[in-house]
């Protein structure tokens, strides 16, 4: 459901064009596909009773826990000024996002508007633009939230698959020779 759920997100964003960055959709899209293909090892181990498929899919669900929730409870734990630096490093390093930025939030500049420098936002051609940075802030503030407690939830559904996967692991297959071994 996650994996869809990004493959979608990322589509979206790319269909509605607030997202101009072929490198940030990949990267959703690809971890998207990594995580259906885990979940398609998961799903296939248990209707097969395959032991090192179930094996498998406990370990990668585990690392991706670990993953997921390093991320989540740094997305929680960032205070105002960690956020505003780290907004501040990203908005210097990438043009695509500036120029995306700009234009969906009708912005110039990050934290001062310079009127000599080019911008895509229409408020542009009035002069009258506000800077980006108080907007950036204010929505960053909320995403990271949300990013935060979704991945929370999220992870520990999938401690719950791992300790299922784990019980589910070690039963016999019913279909099997009642005399074998597991």
């Amino acid at each position: 459901l996650v994996s869809l759920l990004l493959i979608g997100i990322a589509a979206w964003g790319i269909g509605f064009g607030l997202i101009s960055s072929f490198r940030v959709v990949g990267v959703a899209i690809a971890v998207g596909i990594f995580l259906f293909l885990i979940a398609l090892v998961g799903l296939i181990g248990a209707v097969k009773h395959h032991q090192v498929l179930l094996f498998f899919y406990m370990i990668i669900l585990l690392l991706v826990f670990i993953v997921q929730f390093s991320v989540s409870c740094a997305c929680l734990a960032l205070n105002k000024e960690q956020q505003s630096q780290l907004l501040e490093v990203g908005w210097n390093n990438t043009n695509s996002a500036r120029t995306d930025i700009e234009r969906n939030l009708n912005c110039c500049g990050f934290r001062v508007f310079d009127p000599n420098e080019t911008c895509a936002s229409d408020c542009f051609r009035s002069h009258h633009c506000q800077p980006c940075a108080p907007i950036i802030e204010e929505h960053s503030v909320m995403v990271l939230r949300f990013v935060g407690g979704i991945g929370l939830f999220f992870g520990f559904t999938e401690i719950l698959g791992v300790w299922l996967t784990y019980r589910y692991r070690n039963q016999k297959d019913p279909r099997a020779n009642p005399s074998a071994f597991l």
